[in-house]
């Protein structure tokens, strides 16, 4: 049962990364700008089981490593997705007054995408990958991370409609 309801979530996935890829992908925005597919991503994660949120995030993930612009090894992207997806699934899984408050929730989807990148950096790093200067980085984290925490409060809800119309709905018998 939660195989399929995964499946049905897989288009929904594919039309947001298509979004990313043509369209926000051409626009410059100031102090790094930021990523409608992982705000997307996170804040399904979120919603979601660990399991799920681990498996959205590999699916995620696959997508950002065979997108035209990735730089890094084909699984970097996956994870760091896997990761980060369980985790935030997992922290806000557990605790009822965080699950309770939309502030959090905008709160934890906004940390969570400085924290992929972050780990996105320290991965590729590891790798060998370049990626520039400290300060050209630290602006590009801050910088996604401001623009996430202004733009999510606007995705939030068309994410919960559409996670909820998936996983929350009542089946007959």
């Amino acid at each position: 049962m939660n195989t399929r309801k995964n499946l049905l979530s897989a288009p929904i996935f594919l039309v947001v990364f298509l979004l990313q890829e043509t369209i926000m992908n051409q626009i410059h925005l100031p102090i790094g700008g930021f990523s409608v597919f992982l705000i997307f991503t996170l804040g399904w994660c979120a919603l979601s089981t660990p399991e799920t949120g681990a498996l959205v995030g590999f699916g995620a993930g696959f997508l950002l490593d065979v997108a035209p612009h990735s730089q890094g090894p084909v699984g970097q992207w996956t994870l760091v997705l896997i990761v980060t997806g369980f985790g935030i699934a997992y922290l806000r899984y557990g605790d009822d007054s965080f699950r309770a408050s939309p502030l959090s929730l905008v709160v934890i989807v906004a940390v969570g995408v400085c924290a992929t990148l972050l780990f996105y950096i320290g991965t590729g790093a590891l790798l060998g990958m370049d990626f520039g200067s400290t300060f050209q980085l630290v602006k590009t984290v801050l910088g996604n991370g401001l623009w996430s925490l202004a733009v999510t409060p606007f995705l939030l809800p068309i994410i919960s409609r559409l996670h909820g119309n998936i996983f929350e709905s009542r089946e007959f018998k």
